[in-house]
């Protein structure tokens, strides 16, 4: 079988403020209680193949960014570990680590936040080649080559960001990640707060460079139309879990899980004329202090007694399609 690029075998990130010495002494003294923990990710597992497209999909908060961010080794994981190619990260030699680490790039949600304000575009895009003895020829022509394959003239090359717009910032943060020659690609809202004729553009120059260079891409969104329109298979996550996966076309056909089907209750279709806006009940619960059992159950419309004790598994209910759900143990 083909190996995967990148595999997350039971992944975990928590948050906590941080102690000061005072702090420290009066919690081991039991004069104070430890600083809560923030579940950002939970025990996630996951494989993703070469050239493939996998959409990563929930409410703002659930944790998708955090997981992308592990992906790209941005946070350090609490538990679990990351694989690149069958090898995991952790066990790597320094050079190994360097390798690998360069081969998984991320693309931001803010173009404007993400650039460097008092750094020229040539040195934004071709600082890390250079740094890494990357570069090809000269300087000057390897960074016009980036900037061209993202669709940008090189003649911007001197100019500073605050010079572009939003769509173009976009595409300079897309040549800063191709110009180290990644292999996978976190993409994190990265057409979010774009317009919607520019999301197009950025959609395309995405496939293209796909087929080009053979790219796999984890793509972070909250747009379900876009992920329908990029993704080969997609991850729903709810509160720092994985609640479903499968191939796109069988998640927007027969959607398993009840949040997943909630989420695609709500898609607009050009076949539904009049329907009435019904929300999700209930508010997303804080990581801080999640539910036991199912995560969901508190806004679920199918729960039971068992949904509130017991955590459900993801297990395959077709083929290529696992859910977590209990209701799967019903049929």
């Amino acid at each position: 079988m083909t190996e995967p690029v990148i595999e997350l075998d039971g992944v975990s990130k928590r948050f906590s403020r941080k102690q000061d010495v005072f702090g420290l002494l009066a919690t081991r003294m039991g004069l104070a209680k430890r600083p809560p923990e923030v579940r950002a990710v939970e025990d996630v597992s996951l494989r993703i193949m070469p050239g493939e497209v996998v959409g990563l999909v929930g409410e703002s908060g659930c944790g998708k960014s955090t997981l992308g961010r592990l992906v790209a080794g941005i946070l350090p994981m609490s538990d679990g570990r990351v694989l690149h190619r069958g090898r995991d990260m952790s066990t790597l030699s320094a050079k190994e680590r360097k390798r690998a680490t360069l081969s998984v790039q991320m693309i931001f949600q803010d173009p404007y936040a993400s650039l460097n304000p008092r750094m020229r575009v040539a040195d934004i895009v071709g600082e890390a080649p250079r740094v890494h003895g990357m570069v090809e020829g000269g300087y000057q022509d390897y960074v016009a080559g980036q900037l061209r394959q993202a669709g940008l003239d090189p003649a911007y090359k001197e100019r500073y960001p605050h010079q572009f717009s939003g769509g173009q910032r976009q595409r300079i943060g897309i040549a800063r990640a191709l110009a180290v020659r990644p292999d996978f690609i976190v993409c994190d809202e990265a057409v979010a707060s774009l317009d919607v004729s520019i999301q197009a553009q950025i959609l395309n120059l995405f496939m293209d460079l796909r087929d080009r260079f053979n790219l796999t891409y984890l793509f972070v969104s909250h747009n379900l139309a876009v992920v329908q329109h990029i993704s080969d298979r997609v991850v729903i996550m709810y509160l720092g879990r994985v609640v479903e996966e499968a191939a796109v076309a069988d998640i927007f056909k027969r959607p398993n899980h009840p949040y997943t089907q909630a989420l695609l209750s709500e898609l607009p279709r050009i076949d539904v004329r009049r329907k009435a806006f019904s929300a999700i009940k209930g508010e997303l619960p804080t990581p801080l202090s999640p539910p036991s059992g199912c995560h969901f159950h508190p806004r679920c419309p199918f729960a039971m007694p068992r949904c509130s004790l017991e955590r459900p598994r993801l297990r395959e209910v077709a083929p290529g399609q696992r859910s977590a759900c209990h209701l799967n143990d019903l049929n």
